[in-house]
């Protein structure tokens, strides 16, 4: 009792609550709309075409696959939030992850993180249920993404080859479709995989367009829309396919080339980022190894607690803003 009326615990709490506020306020105006009105642009365009697939749409795969974990997905179905947006990043990673996995893993990694926290670092019950749930919530998503973005920057690397490869099946006198298949059984992964999708798609009798909406809505990637989106348009207007998608070819190339010079540009930026970013996290370790009774206070009390979550909110904030500095949209 004597703890919830303290003035000062009072008085960090209120201030704690005010600057995450304000930082809430600040990340919200510098976050930007473009890609929601690009999103919504794209479903329009998506459908357009009778029969054509809208990214966010539900979609049945060409075979039925045994979940390893049908019990489990069953189970989070209903209270996985924002479960078609997690379907998707699962499918960007071109593993057969499913929903009932990455919950064991998230709920494993919680159960690891809050007895470490427990049992090693000696923290009290409710900072080690913190630091359980964080770790077991944001390991798993950083890992999801990052293994998604892996296959996407390697499918990206190897899509301008394979419209040259379309390309010239095109002037050979093969239709749009047969050179897509050709282009899949030709080159390697990520590529060939997504184009075998499409053909056993075409196999099964579906639209050509609607299958490659299904594959620009996995890899999510602007390269891979803009090709889809040109097929659409030669479609309804006609003209030289061909010469369209070479053209196409060379401007992924050198917008390949500008990106790369962007990022030896922002490489400084990306470099202090890095370092003053792991500057605090490296201190605490240290205290943690050196002096474990003297920041053991800092969490163990709530106005420490409260202290923490400012300085985890400042340092959120300062890497967002020189991570938007770093990054250049070409």
């Amino acid at each position: 009792m004597t703890l919830a009326i303290d003035p000062a615990t009072v008085f960090v709490v209120l201030f704690g609550l005010l600057v995450g506020t304000a930082f809430w306020f600040a990340a919200a105006a510098v976050s930007n709309p473009s890609g929601r009105r690009y999103k919504r642009r794209f479903q329009e365009v998506a459908a357009r075409k009778p029969g054509a697939v809208a990214p966010g749409a539900p979609t049945r795969g060409l075979s039925r696959r045994e979940s390893a974990t049908p019990m489990m997905d069953r189970l989070v179905h209903r209270w996985v939030p924002r479960r078609e947006n997690l379907l998707a990043r699962l499918a960007r990673t071109g593993r057969e992850i499913t929903i009932g996995q990455y919950s064991i893993a998230t709920v494993v990694l919680m159960a690891v993180g809050g007895v470490g926290a427990w049992l090693w670092f000696r923290f009290g019950l409710m900072p080690s249920l913190l630091i359980g749930g964080a770790f077991g919530i944001a390991l798993p998503h950083f890992v999801i993404g990052r293994m998604g973005n892996r296959r996407v920057a390697a499918f990206i690397d190897l899509f301008p080859d394979a419209i040259d490869l379309m390309v010239r099946a095109l002037r050979s006198g093969l239709p749009i479709s047969e050179a897509i298949v050709n282009a899949g059984q030709e080159l390697p992964d990520p590529v060939g995989a997504e184009f075998r999708t499409i053909e056993a798609g075409m196999r099964m009798g579906r639209d050509l367009e609607s299958l490659l909406w299904d594959v620009g809505k996995r890899i999510d990637a602007p390269e891979f829309r803009f090709f889809v989106i040109a097929l659409s348009v030669q479609r309804e207007t006609g003209g030289n396919l061909a010469e369209t998608l070479q053209n196409l070819a060379d401007l992924l190339r050198r917008r390949k080339a500008t990106r790369m010079k962007a990022r030896a540009m922002s490489s400084e930026a990306r470099a202090s980022m890095m370092i003053l970013g792991s500057l605090p996290i490296l201190v605490t370790v240290i205290l943690f190894l050196t002096s474990p009774n003297y920041i053991a206070v800092l969490f163990n009390d709530v106005r420490g607690l409260m202290l923490i979550g400012i300085a985890v909110a400042m340092l959120g904030t300062g890497i967002l803003v020189m991570t938007k500095m770093a990054k250049f949209d070409v």
